[in-house]
């Protein structure tokens, strides 16, 4: 897989794409170009290079962008989303990971309990537009 990355990564409309992916993500982190750059160990003008799909990053830094941006190298690079998106907080994947270890029981009332956040959340979003039209007429 990593040499068919990087027999592909030259073609323009690809670094393009990466580089478009690469923004998305480090934006969804809530991070300048310098913290993430500072973060795989290069200038922030070369993170800016990378984004703008001038360059590509060797597969090294590939690496260190996928783990710290939580993706896969698969999608870093060429976008293809075959599993669900990983999840981003890892709060969040160490508690799921500590649930496992708890009886049946105990698990289906901890998932019960987030279907209902889910179901809530659903609820609400649904609602809001008929509470917002209702407070401006």
């Amino acid at each position: 897989m990593v040499t068919e990355l990087l027999t592909v990564m030259p073609d323009e409309d690809i670094r393009k794409a990466f580089g478009l992916r690469l923004k998305e993500l480090r934006k969804q982190k809530g991070w300048t170009q310098k913290e993430l750059a500072n973060q795989i160990d290069i200038r922030f003008a070369q993170l800016n290079k990378y984004e703008c799909g001038m360059h590509v990053p060797p597969i090294e830094k590939l690496a260190s962008l996928s783990d710290i941006l939580g993706v896969t190298l698969d999608y870093l690079v060429m976008g293809n989303r075959n599993q669900k998106q990983p999840l981003h907080n890892m709060r969040l994947i160490e508690r799921l990971k500590e649930l496992e270890d708890f009886n049946n029981n105990d698990q289906e009332v901890i998932i019960t309990m987030i279907d209902a956040m889910i179901v809530k959340r659903r609820v609400e979003g649904a609602v809001a537009p008929f509470d917002q039209q209702h407070a401006s007429g």
